[in-house]
Parts: structure tokens; C-alpha cells; sequence
């Protein structure tokens, strides 16, 4: 049974390294493998010509456009229009979305009082899935982009007075991330003080410019790892399942 993650570039994924451990602690014969994707209409070839796949992870900038190719999926893809991870039977995919709960895992404990609003940077798949959890969690938010678009802010009109009105700020983009570290998003950082949180989806590298900013200005700061790490362990419950069902 093979398992895998779609998304370009693959280079740095995490996800295989991280499943490969597991599958050997757990003695479970299954392969994971890097499938990276110039464009997502190369999905159904992928499926066609790997008939053991059972699932996959879906990384930028595919977990919007994966969900045409979806039969059924989660009420949180349903709602997020965002899949990260893939149950695949014989002409069949189910898509689901890990990506939440790991966020909220993640976040709801560096939350206090002055946390009232938010800015969600970025207005991708992932940020999606960040507007999800804080609608779940009754936390009101603005979304700000590079594009005019319903819904969204551009960065030109920010003010470091929204800025400061906005203690948590959540980096739902990939600027910034390796090998272009020296980037971040354009924020007038001067409205950032020590009641921040800021929340960087990237992981690598471990502080990026735009947390380093915040760092500097007495924020609290964290980066995307123990999200990584709890939505792989999600993907891995979903397919420990169909795994049982399919070995039985």
C-alpha cells in the first residue's frame, strides 16, 4: 500500500521523511513517496499509473484545486473549499482537511483576552482553512492580499493603527519561506507591539522575517511546525482506518 503528497515544488517536504519513520516504528508495510505536480491536471495519470496509492497529502498550491477531483469530502473541506489530505479507492477520492484542527491544536493555546480581532494574511487554500477555525473559535478577522478581491484588504491600505488593532496576525502565504527567507509580507511593522501573537503557517525556516519582525517588537511568536505535526498525525488517523479495512 503507497501513500504520498502532491503539491510543487516537493524538494523540502517534510512529509515523506515523517512517514517513512513512522511506517518502519510501526513495522507497516506501506511506502510514502514525493509527487510533485506541475499542474494539477496531472492527477488522474498520477492515480492511473499507481494502483496501490490508498491516500494522499495535498501541500500548496494544490488544496484548492484538488476538489474537482474529489467524490466526497469532509464538512470541513465543504466549508473551507480546501483539502490536505486524500482517501483513494478503485475511481473514488474522498477529500478531507487535517489542516484545521492542527491549526486550532496549535493556536488556542497562546490565546488570551486581547486576542479579540485578527488579520489572516493571504487569501489561498490555507488561509481558508485559518478563516475556518477563527470563525469557529468566534474570533472576527479581516483578510488582507496582494489582489482586490470580495472579501479582502489590499496591503497598500493597511495602517500600523489597523495593524495595532489587530493583536493576532496569522501568515497564510508562503512569503518568506526557504529558500527566499529574507522576504515577508509588506505590513507596516511599527503597529506590531508586545500584546501581539504572531502565527507564520511556514516552518522553514524556523523564524521567519515576518516573526522576526514581531520578535523584535515583543510579539509572541510561533511558526508552523506543531501544525505540520498534528495534521500529519490526522492524515495518518484517516488512513490508519481505511489501512485496517483494506488488510483485514
Amino acid at each position: 500500500m503507497n501513500y504520498g503528497i502532491i503539491g510543487y515544488p516537493l524538494a523540502h517536504s517534510f512529509s515523506p521523511a515523517y512517514f517513512r519513520k513512522k511506517f518502519a516504528g510501526l513495522h507497516i508495510d506501506a511506502t510514502y513517496d514525493a509527487y510533485p505536480l506541475k499542474d494539477i491536471s496531472e492527477l488522474p495519470d498520477l492515480l492511473a499509473g499507481n494502483n496501490t496509492l490508498a491516500g494522499l497529502n495535498v501541500t500548496s498550491p494544490y488544496k484548492e484545486a484538488v476538489l474537482p477531483f474529489l467524490n466526497e469530502m469532509d464538512e470541513i473541506v465543504a466549508n473551507t473549499h480546501a483539502a490536505n489530505c486524500l482517501v483513494i479507492g478503485k475511481g473514488y477520492i474522498k477529500g478531507y482537511n487535517t489542516d484545521a484542527d492542527g491549526f486550532e491544536r496549535s493556536l488556542v493555546p497562546l490565546l488570551t483576552s486581547r486576542h479579540k480581532r485578527a488579520m489572516i494574511l493571504g487569501s489561498g487554500g490555507s488561509s481558508k482553512t485559518v478563516a475556518y477555525v477563527l470563525s469557529q473559535l468566534g474570533i472576527p478577522f479581516i483578510t488582507v492580499s496582494t489582489g482586490y478581491g470580495p472579501g479582502t484588504i489590499h496591503y497598500s491600505t493597511l495602517t500600523p493603527k489597523m495593524v495595532e488593532e489587530h493583536k493576532l496576525i496569522i501568515n497564510a502565504t508562503p512569503i518568506g519561506m526557504y529558500p527566499e527567507i529574507e522576504k515577508c509580507p509588506p505590513l507596516p511593522y511599527d503597529g506590531i507591539g508586545e500584546h501581539h501573537l504572531l502565527y507564520d503557517l511556514i516552518y522553514n525556516p524556523e523564524e521567519t522575517t515576518f516573526l522576526l519582525n514581531g520578535k523584535e517588537r515583543g510579539a509572541t511568536i510561533k511558526n508552523g511546525f506543531e501544525m505540520l505535526l498534528l495534521q500529519a498525525e490526522g492524515s495518518w488517523e484517516i488512513w490508519k482506518k481505511n489501512y485496517r479495512e483494506t488488510t483485514l
